[in-house]
């Protein structure tokens, strides 16, 4: 036992890995506090002044400078500050703790249990619609779980795998990094059609940051129990999916339990199938 412990104290990575999913399981930040929430506003505020270009390739110019505009500041406060620090590991600890987040979708997974083993529908579209940018109103309970579903498992592989992805790779700074990159494609989400094509730059890089660990995750899922037939399902529907990493993760789930996921979403008042090639490609449910 004292071996372990020893094992674990000289490894200071490891020591931060675990002290950050012990203080966030024992008390975990509220979302209304969260300095994610404030960097949301700001960002939001930011695309109110500069989303205001009508031409195509004027606005995606726009959305890239804006994405530059806040993320490579923020790095490189990070990075300065982190020889100024007391403790470098008290440092990547509160980074690890801040980009971290799993309470939150445990909280909604049982609220929006209660909900449907109740059948009322109108507490689990109020529980869906902060979080989604689709239309919830309409949706039945069978939609609710799916919605519900697909919701809860992303943000389990966003807010815990590809952070902790990330932390591995980067350290703090670049789970942190990657969080505040999440909370970007959230607030200039192209589903909403006053950010698209604006918000496609957050999008793309969360996507293709979110490639990897997603995909990672998906085939840890597929080990075991009707593996082969999961593998399979992969090579053949993911690739279908506009960002490969969601689908390769949502095919995996869907396959090891037996459940429907993905299918069309309303975003405005508007399916994919009213909208032109280009901007049902762009939509993106998840986000």
């Amino acid at each position: 036992m004292q071996d372990l412990f020893d094992q674990i104290y000289s490894n200071g990575a490891l020591a931060i890995f675990w002290g950050a999913l012990l203080f966030h399981l024992i008390l975990p930040i509220p979302l209304s506090s969260h300095p994610a929430t404030l960097w949301r506003a700001f960002a939001r505020i930011l695309a109110d002044k500069v989303n205001t270009n009508h031409s195509y390739s004027q606005s995606l110019i726009s959305g890239t400078l804006a994405w530059l505009l806040m993320t490579v500041p923020a790095v490189i406060v990070l990075i300065a500050l982190q020889p100024l620090v007391w403790q470098p590991q008290l440092f990547e600890l509160a980074l690890l703790l801040l980009a971290l987040d799993w309470r939150n979708s445990e909280k909604l997974a049982n609220g929006l249990s209660d909900a449907l083993t109740k059948e009322d529908k109108v507490a689990g579209r109020k529980l869906l619609e902060p979080i989604l940018n689709r239309e919830v109103s309409t949706l039945s309970p069978l939609g609710l779980g799916k919605a519900g579903a697909e919701t809860v498992v992303l943000g389990f592989s966003r807010n815990v795998i590809s952070v902790l992805f990330w932390y591995g790779l980067t350290g703090g700074i670049g789970a942190f990094t990657y969080r505040l990159i999440q909370e970007l494609s959230r607030a200039w989400s192209p589903s909403r059609q006053t950010f698209l094509p604006f918000g496609l730059p957050a999008v793309r890089m969360l996507a293709a940051m979110d490639y990897l660990p997603h995909r990672l995750f998906a085939l840890l899922i597929a080990l075991g129990n009707k593996g082969a037939g999961i593998v399979k399902q992969l090579k053949v529907e993911g690739s279908g999916w506009p960002t490969p990493g969601p689908g390769w993760l949502l095919v995996a789930v869907g396959g090891k339990l037996e459940l429907s996921l993905g299918g069309p979403a309303i975003y405005a008042g508007k399916k994919p199938s009213d909208l032109s090639s280009a901007d049902a490609l762009h939509l993106q449910r998840f986000i």
